[in-house]
């Protein structure tokens, strides 16, 4: 028996925010942009584990040009649910970026302190371009000032999960995004 048949597995989600469908639409309309805009460059795309792998492989599918992938992983929970503002690199990209125009692709931004203490990383080392397509952007939880070059949805601040996005691990192989409901 599959998890997803699992009525226990189900019961916290609250309603779909945003169908299988749209997100099929926005990430093949975000692959078109890319193709057009990185045409004849070298372009690499670099998922932040764990929560952007679903997204960055639709997405690469989505990109019509030659391209690379990488991943990272950053972290700023340690051992509490509340961010310490301190970022630590836990996996570092095995590409030389300086040859290459990179795209972070990110599953969401809230606080964004992760992802512009990861961007701020990745400027040091010199690549020709960076930018950041999300899928999801939570603009009221902002903490730095960050806005990404392309983001898919905007969405208000609930706690949200499928397409990538867990809670406790779990839900990331949902197909849609969904607002996460307590018992």
């Amino acid at each position: 028996m599959q998890m997803t048949n699992m009525p226990e597995f189900h019961k916290h989600i609250k309603r779909v925010v945003i169908s299988e469908e749209e997100i099929k639409t926005a990430v093949t309309k975000a692959g078109e942009i890319l193709s057009m805009e990185y045409k004849d460059k070298p372009l690499l795309l670099v998922s932040i584990l764990k929560g952007a792998y679903v997204f960055l492989a639709d997405l690469s599918r989505a990109v019509t040009i030659p391209h690379e992938i990488g991943f990272m992983a950053a972290k700023s929970y340690f051992e509490g649910t509340e961010s310490t503002g301190t970022v630590e690199i836990t996996m570092d990209l095995k590409q030389d970026i300086s040859k290459y125009h990179v795209v972070i692709v990110e599953d969401i931004i809230d606080t964004g302190r992760t992802l512009k203490e990861v961007m701020k990383y990745l400027e040091s080392k010199g690549p020709l371009s960076l930018r950041v397509v999300t899928l999801l952007d939570k603009p009221e939880r902002r903490l730095v000032k960050l806005q990404s070059d392309y983001s898919l949805f905007t969405i208000p601040d609930y706690f949200v999960i499928g397409y990538g996005l867990d809670y406790g691990e779990y839900y990331r192989n949902l197909p849609c995004i969904a607002e996460f409901g307590e018992d």
